[in-house]
């Protein structure tokens, strides 16, 4: 099998997006083929990085947690290789994106309701990035949409 992605590929990771819980023989079941089709490239997807994680979308409301997106601009002669390196064990940050636009760094934070323990979370990541340029908080209240396909 080619290491091209083709429709198949894209159909079954539609699916996956929709419903990760979906097994092998559902999914070919829907895709008309077979249950070891579809674990081939499973496996080849898998291994060359296309499927990075299965997840899920939590309701951070729900749980008592607050979302809160960072959109950060660094200066020029900072490396943000490192600056994400700083903050990849940090359990308060849950996405680490770099960007192009606004910002360069965009983070997203889970944490507590509790704006004064939030606001030390978010004083806490700032510290650990230097050269800020500049720093614009979002505070997400509902995930309407999510689709990665």
């Amino acid at each position: 099998m080619a290491d091209k992605i083709n429709g198949i590929d894209i159909r079954i990771l539609r699916l996956l997006a929709k419903n990760a819980r979906l097994t092998y023989k559902e999914l070919a079941e829907i895709l008309g083929t077979t249950r070891q089709r579809i674990s081939r490239r499973m496996d080849r997807l898998e291994r060359n990085g296309i499927i990075k994680k299965y997840t899920i979308i939590p309701d951070y409301d729900a749980l008592g947690y607050i979302h809160v997106i960072l959109g950060i601009t660094v200066k020029p002669s900072i490396d943000l290789d490192e600056v994400i390196s700083s903050l990849k064990d940090d359990e308060n940050i849950k996405i680490i994106q770099r960007a192009i636009g606004s910002h360069n760094l965009v983070i997203h934070i889970v944490g507590p309701k509790d704006m004064k323990e939030l606001e030390r979370i978010i004083a806490d990541v700032s510290k650990k990035i230097p050269g800020i340029d500049k720093l614009d908080i979002t505070f997400v209240t509902d995930t309407v949409k999510f689709e990665v396909l």
